[in-house]
């Protein structure tokens, strides 16, 4: 990769730090808002599901070569949507925030994205709709 730009070796360890720090520098940035404030909660979690989505979709070869912080960004939009949710007494009996922001974090993560993506096999939008099913399961 270096030659091919023109530099060294030494220039891209020291710019980037690592092979996985060139890649993340590579990714799509997207912003993990949870849309527009007016919305209901449920409205914003569906939108920020849909969201993920077409960011993994974007390039999921290149996210499975990324360390897992770079794919760190959405966990406080999770923590938001958990807190919004709850606000809104739409959280399920003895869900507790902290759940429901895992749960929020695991469906929205790009392994789950790229384990029912399956290369394309499934839209991104089909996706979403079965990551939607599995989010109800946090709401009343």
């Amino acid at each position: 990769m270096a030659a091919r730009a023109g530099v060294s070796r030494i220039t891209v360890y020291n710019q980037f730090g690592s092979k996985s720090g060139l890649f993340a520098s590579l990714a799509p940035r997207h912003d993990h808002a949870t849309g527009p404030a007016e919305g209901s909660p449920r409205e914003q979690l569906n939108h920020h599901i849909q969201l993920c989505c077409e960011v993994w979709a974007d390039a999921p070869a290149l996210h499975r070569h990324l360390p897992p912080s770079a794919h760190e960004g959405a966990s406080d939009t999770a923590r938001v949507l958990a807190e919004r949710l709850a606000a809104a007494d739409e959280l399920r009996p003895g869900c507790s925030i902290k759940e429901a922001e895992d749960v929020i974090n695991a469906l929205t993560s790009f392994t789950v994205f790229d384990r029912l993506h399956k290369d394309g096999r499934r839209s991104p939008s089909a996706v979403a709709e079965i990551v939607r099913r599995l989010a109800s399961t946090l709401l009343t």
